[in-house]
């Protein structure tokens, strides 16, 4: 198997932190954006597409401020997403910030994938 490339995006958003992590954080919040529909059951989490499944195990949160998944597919490998909410001390602005892994050849194709759906969460907080 190929070596994947760590790779992170920052997307300012126009939302409360607490508001955000709703949505980054649920099922019901992740199906609106991030996926068709999302099921949990404990520590897993079972996103559908277009009716193909991927099952991630959640490898950790903190509240109002992280979640992070290992993909099963990449159990036994450091690889994982973590969606990571950043407000700036100063001015108060919001960031939601994407770390990822992918293929060298793949990482522009996730930012792009990560850009659409970070595109969708926006307009769903009202935040365009």
């Amino acid at each position: 198997m190929e070596e994947k490339v760590k790779y992170e995006m920052e997307f300012p958003i126009q939302a409360s932190p607490s508001l955000l992590y709703q949505y980054i954080s649920t099922p019901s919040g992740m199906g609106e954006w991030y996926a068709d529909n999302v099921n949990s059951r404990g520590e897993f989490f079972t996103f559908i597409w277009d009716g193909s499944e991927e099952k991630a195990k959640l490898l950790g949160k903190k509240s109002g401020e992280r979640i992070k998944f290992r993909w099963m597919d990449d159990e036994d490998t450091n690889y994982y997403f973590e969606l990571r909410i950043q407000v700036d001390e100063i001015t108060k602005d919001v960031s939601l910030m994407i770390t990822d892994y992918a293929e060298e050849d793949e990482v522009e194709e996730g930012k792009m994938l990560w850009e659409n759906m970070i595109s969708e969460l926006k307009q769903i907080l009202g935040s365009t």
